[in-house]
Order: C-alpha cells, then structure tokens, then sequence
C-alpha cells in the first residue's frame, strides 16, 4: 500500500486534531470568560442570576450535540471522514464568529443574548460528530496495538487549547486593564479564534481518507444507517454512561475551574487561569502516556480504577480546598483530578471506538458522547454554580463529580461483560 492511501503517524495526527483545538478553544473562552459575558449580555441585576443565565446559555450549546452527532454523524458515515471534518471545522467557525462579533445588550436589547445564542447552538452542532470524527478517523488510521496511544491525540489536543486559551488570558490581564477587559478585551479570544480558522481549513484539506473507510465499500442508505442505529440504541446509552465521568471530570477542572477559584474560592484572576493553565499541561501529558498503556495493560483496569478513585475521593478533595483555600491547594487537587481524568479517558475513547459497529461508528459513538455532555457535562459550570448556591457547602461540585464516576463505573462494568460475552460466542462460532 502507498504511503498517501495509509496516513499514519505524528503528521496525520495533526492534520485531524487541529481542527479538534479550535472546537474545544471555543468552548473554553466562553467559560473562562462567563464573569464579562454575563454582564455584556445577561444584565439582570444579579450577579447569581446573570451568571445562571451565562452558563445556561453555554450548556444550551450541548442540546443541539445530539442533533449534530445524528444527522453529521450519518454523513461522515456515508461520504468519509474527511468531508466530514471540513464541515464541521466550517459550521464552528461561523458560530465563534457570532459571538465575537455580536453587540452588547445594551446596544440590541433582547436580541444581543439571542444571538449568541444562536451562535452556541451552532458550535454544539458541529461539535457534536466533531470529537467522534477526530476519535474513529484516529482509530482507523492507528497501527496495530496504538490504537489507544493514537486516539488519545485527540483529548490532548483539546488540553492544548486550553492552555492556550489560560495563557492567552493571562496576557490580557497583564496588558490590559479590568475596565478594559470588561469593555471589550474578554471579545479579543474570540476574535482570535476566528483568525486561526483559514489554517486549520488548509491543514484539513490536506488531510486523507482513513484506509479502512476507502476500502469498505459503497456506503449504505442514509435509513440503513438509521436503523442501524435503533438496533443498537442500548449500546450507546451505556456509552452515554461511561463518558458521563469524562466530560463532567473535563468541565469541571477546565471550564469551570476559573470560576471556581475566582467566585467561591476568592482567588485572583490571574491565579486561577494559572491553575487552568497547569491542569491543561498535566492532562496534555497524562492523557498519552495513559491512552499508551490501556494498549499494554488492557482498557477495563484503567477505566475501573479511576472511576473507584474518583468516586471516592472527590468530595473528600474538594472539602479540603475549601476549608482553608490557597492557591496551593487548589492546584494539588486540580492535578490529582487530572491524573484520574486522564487515566479514564486515555482509556475510555479508544474503548467506546472499538466496542462501537463499523458500519454507524462515528453515528452511534458521536450520540454516546453527545448526549452525555448535553445531560452532564455541558451544564456542570451552572450546576456546580446552582449546588452551591443551594447547598452553601463550596465543595458541593463535588457531589456532582462523584455522581458522574458511579455512572462511569457501572457503565464500564456492564459494558466490558457485554464485550467479554460478545467475543467468546465469535470464538465459539
């Protein structure tokens, strides 16, 4: 086989997660940025409410996830995994746009906040097939025994826009001033990413078709693939369950995390985005070196270990922050979520791609993780905000945390057994 009909290797990795950076960046600065956007868009006279509303607004982008893993999902099935990820990449692009661009309340009245709005719902879109894309193409394209070293680029990849995002605030605060940063610096981001979109095209135009998909055959009717779907609906919801405890663990410690040390913990602004900044760089490390090591030591001990571990030690973590919060602290538990993060989901990805079927498994594995981060992950900035609202109690996330790992643990649990009993009757047949 030629070398452009088999890409493989670090410059096809890049070609496919460079695109995956600019979808997780934009979720990022809409999170790290929630304070100035509350107030730009949601004035309510409240702080609590304004912030509510902005977080329900950046969850509202996981709703339409589903919808975009369905009906995404089933084209990059049918026309390839190239085609694929250039519209996805081109659908993210306008919804940044959006918001970058979209006046204050003060200007448009009530149709500033539906904007962006529109603007979320359109980056949920795309990015609902978008990280099943990056993971299935990735998985198509690894050698034998890397497949988990391979697909876990593509969680690493997002932990380099978040640096890149932490580290770009951080600049800002050092250049500009509060009163401008409130005005109009936190939009800067936004802008950015806008700019970086015409490379990431070019780098994905260039990209090719994963062998596995070339050589399978004329794709099947678009109501084939529907039902194909049906008939494995209780796969993708044990799915949804094992990556309930990834993308809550990930929201919590990136998205939220600034939040988090700024409002509850009472640290300053340039504090937590550092924070950020070293849980980003933990996780770009850990997650290959874990996704390496679920191809020595199998996937099931890595996803059940950090699953235990989390359900254990997540509330215990966080009530030790917060009865004495540091910077010190904070940042102690911050790496040790990331460590047990980074374990699962080096794990868990490459594993929901394999148990998936070939024939709808960008589909089937694009809804697992879809409706799981519209369920959990994607609001857990405002339910974390809400649990301690109602609760009083600062490491009430928590809870929240350690909910999501008993959902990962049970899932993995029933899902490795379906997975054992699957191969012994092939073995048997």
């Amino acid at each position: 086989m030629s070398k452009s009909s088999n890409p493989s290797g670090a410059k096809a990795i890049f070609s496919v997660v460079s695109g995956n950076f600019l979808e997780m960046y934009d979720f990022m600065v809409f999170g790290f940025y929630a304070h100035d956007i509350a107030r730009a868009y949601f004035p309510t006279g409240s702080a609590f409410a304004s912030l509510m509303l902005t977080f329900a607004t950046f969850g509202a982008g996981f709703l339409a996830r589903p919808l975009g893993a369905l009906l995404l999902g089933a084209y990059i099935d049918r026309h390839g995994r190239k085609r694929g990820l250039m519209l996805t990449l081109s659908l993210m692009a306008v919804g940044i746009l959006m918001i970058a661009a979209t006046p204050g309340y003060a200007t448009l009245g009530l149709a500033a906040p539906l904007l962006v709005l529109a603007g979320r719902l359109l980056q949920g879109f795309s990015a609902g097939v978008e990280l099943g894309g990056v993971s299935v193409y990735l998985s198509e394209i690894a050698p034998p025994g890397r497949k988990g070293f391979y697909v876990s680029w593509q969680s690493a990849s997002q932990q380099v826009a978040v640096l890149f995002a932490a580290m770009l605030g951080l600049l800002l605060h050092r250049l500009l001033s509060a009163g401008q940063m409130e005005a109009w610096g936190w939009r800067l981001p936004f802008v950015i990413g806008c700019l970086v979109v015409p490379a990431l095209l070019l780098i994905r135009r260039h990209m090719e078709e994963s062998p596995e998909f070339a050589h399978r055959g004329p794709p099947p009717p678009l109501n084939v693939v529907m039902r194909s779907v049906r008939e494995h609906a209780w796969l993708i919801l044990a799915g949804m369950g094992m990556v309930s405890m990834t993308t809550v663990a990930f929201y919590m410690i990136s998205a939220y995390m600034p939040t988090f040390g700024r409002d509850v913990l009472h640290l300053g602004d340039i504090q937590s985005l550092v924070i950020t900044a070293c849980i980003a760089t933990s996780n770009f490390f850990w997650l290959p070196v874990m996704g390496s090591w679920s191809d020595r030591i199998g996937r099931r001990p890595l996803l059940l270990g950090s699953t235990g571990l989390t359900l254990l030690l997540a509330w215990p973590l966080l009530h030790w922050v917060t009865v004495a919060p540091s910077f010190l602290r904070l940042l102690l538990a911050g790496e040790w979520l990331s460590l047990l993060y980074s374990s699962y989901n080096g794990a868990m990805v490459v594993a929901l791609t394999e148990w998936m079927p070939p024939e709808v498994r960008t589909t089937a594995f694009s809804l697992a993780y879809s409706l799981a981060t519209a369920t959990f992950g994607g609001f857990t900035p405002m339910i974390c905000t809400a649990l301690i609202q109602e609760t009083g109690q600062r490491a009430a996330p928590g809870l929240w945390l350690s909910l999501a790992a008993l959902c990962g643990l049970l899932a993995c649990l029933g899902l490795s057994r379906q997975r054992a009993r699957y191969l012994a009757s092939r073995i048997r047949g």
